[in-house]
């Protein structure tokens, strides 16, 4: 089978399935990104492309990210025209619908299914825009995301079936959307996270005191610092937590710069300015900011935690929060709808008020104080994950599936 992935952040939602496919051998596979630098892999090929249009930093508000996905569409369809050029003809199409990347591909290959992967339909209401007060929505909000979500509606023309990863996702999509969007989530390797609360792990980073089993370890992880994954709701809590638990020790791990929303000006970053915003009322010798880490550093951090913490406004969940729950952690997370999917309080982890550091600071020095850390809701949540979200068993069969329900009759991905 001829395979083609499209995602302008190689590999996206992919990195499980991709690896998966690959490995068998039985494919041709291409996946075409705009990232740059990438190793060469020896089971597939890396095609790059460039964005045929990017739009001006004046240009008109309510039509600039239609023109800006415009532009991204047509500069990967002029790659695909090139791929066709070389010879290769897929037998399916699979990507990210956000960016306008799969908008023109029938343009090259008519007959060839799309597979779109749709993650979020911007909401006036309900979703993570307008939920923060610190942040107030701007003018005319409503009518700025009726023409940002014109790229979801074109996707919805073009692929031939689409998924996303929860029924809270799919249900931020008007109705009409919901014939083509199965939910399906991507999965976590529950094979490779397995809790370990025993060994003597230790992590040793450069600029910080190595971290032990013997650390009262709280964990906070976001791809980046920023107040919709909850940092500025975190780090206020940290007066309060240190005050009440003397000898807990804090691992921040994250980038500083902005995944979602507007940058700060002059180059500020939302962890520079809370520090400054709580000076010495924290002590900063017990907090550790480590940026972003490779992976393997990650889940050992996470197995050597006693509490993770993880804050979020209404919007995608990251998968460090199930990768936590895998590991048999107890988790705090903000009572918010998309988190609920995820977490049942008191059962599989314990959820808190997003706007209130008392309840965030309270409930994490309860499960510090407990004598085996609430380690029943670290069971359940594992259980919880391997029942419903491991890769091997639950989503690669589901995705496997999905993608021949797309494809003609005579072809099939076998799930090997």
């Amino acid at each position: 089978m001829k395979i083609l992935f499209i995602h302008q952040n190689y590999p996206g939602q992919y990195r499980e399935s991709l690896p998966r496919l690959a490995a068998s051998g039985e494919h041709q596979i291409v996946f075409l990104t705009q990232r740059k630098g990438l190793a060469r892999p020896n089971d597939h090929v890396i095609a790059r492309y460039e964005p045929d249009h990017v739009p001006a930093e004046d240009a008109y508000a309510y039509t600039q990210w239609f023109e800006q996905c415009a532009g991204t569409g047509v500069g990967a369809a002029k790659a695909c025209g090139q791929l066709k050029r070389k010879g290769f003809e897929p037998d399916i199409v699979i990507g990210h619908v956000g960016w306008g990347e799969m908008s023109w591909i029938k343009e090259i290959w008519p007959d060839v299914p799309l597979v779109g992967y749709f993650e979020y339909y911007f909401l006036a209401k309900g979703g993570c825009l307008g939920f923060d007060p610190e942040f107030p929505e701007s003018k005319n909000l409503s009518a700025f995301l009726r023409t940002r979500n014109a790229m979801n509606y074109l996707s919805y023309m073009e692929v031939d079936r689409g998924y996303t990863a929860t029924s809270w996702q799919k249900e931020t999509y008007p109705a009409l959307f919901h014939d083509k969007i199965k939910v399906m989530h991507e999965g976590v390797r529950t094979d490779l996270l397995r809790p370990d609360h025993s060994s003597e792990i230790i992590v040793k980073l450069d600029g910080h005191r190595p971290f032990n089993r013997g650390d009262e370890l709280v964990t906070f992880i976001a791809r980046n610092l920023e107040p919709i994954r909850g940092v500025h709701s975190f780090m206020r809590a940290l007066p309060m937590l240190q005050a009440a638990r003397p000898n807990a020790r804090v691992a921040i791990i994250g980038g500083d710069d902005i995944s979602y929303g507007a940058k700060l000006k002059d180059g500020d970053t939302f962890r520079a300015r809370l520090t400054r915003e709580l000076g010495d009322k924290v002590d900063w010798a017990r907090v550790d900011f480590l940026g972003r880490v490779p992976y393997d550093v990650l889940t050992d951090l996470l197995k050597l935690s006693r509490c993770h913490v993880y804050l979020t406004v209404p919007f995608v969940v990251s998968w460090s929060m199930l990768e936590a729950m895998a590991l048999e952690k107890t988790v705090v997370v903000s009572d918010v709808a998309p988190v609920r999917a995820f977490v049942e309080h008191e059962r599989t982890g314990l959820l808190v008020d997003f706007f209130s550091p008392e309840q965030i600071v309270q409930t994490i020095t309860d499960v510090l104080a407990h004598k085996d850390g609430r380690r029943d809701l670290g069971v359940a949540a594992r259980e919880h994950v391997v029942e419903h979200y491991d890769f091997a068993d639950v989503c690669y069969p589901q995705f496997i599936a999905l993608l021949n329900d797309a494809l003609p009759p005579g072809k099939t991905i076998p799930l090997t």
